[in-house]
């Protein structure tokens, strides 16, 4: 094992510390440890995935963050192909959350998922997906599309 030193804000870890408590743990280690797991395994689950996929992208942003709407709209509109709808929603005075559904091929919505987790005021992006509706035409016997 290796021994690391990291900074988190005092929210952050505090966040963390009642998590690890409710979930039973004993140590915070163990808990960065499966922490830092999970998100390697989404990350490859991510990296894995491929063809055509449909899903949703929920990104949660502060939006008094300056340039951060602007730079999201940017990046949408780079993957206008890959975009079927969008939803705005407010949270709070600082908090707002996109919902993105999108359709296509896996490296473009891969490449507009983490475009968006790389902004600045970006606080959250998680992307949910399977496989598109022709897959799952194609393994249900289903050999015609519908209109």
């Amino acid at each position: 094992m290796m021994r690391i030193s990291m900074s988190l804000p005092k929210k952050l870890l505090a966040e963390f510390d009642e998590v690890l408590k409710d979930r039973g743990y004993q140590s915070r280690s163990k808990g960065i440890r499966d922490a830092l797991s999970d998100y390697i395994l989404r990350y490859q689950w991510m990296n894995e995935m491929e063809g055509q996929r449909v899903g949703v992208i929920t990104i949660i942003y502060d939006h008094h963050f300056t340039g951060v709407m602007e730079n999201l709209a940017d990046i949408q509109h780079d993957f206008r192909e890959e975009i079927n709808a969008s939803m705005h929603i407010h949270m709070t005075h600082k908090y707002c959350m996109e919902v993105i559904v999108v359709n296509g091929e896996v490296t473009q919505i891969r490449d507009l998922t983490e475009k968006m987790m790389r902004l600045k005021g970006v606080e959250h992006v998680k992307l949910t997906s399977t496989v598109s509706g022709e897959s799952l035409n194609r393994s249900k016997g289903h050999d015609h599309s519908h209109l």
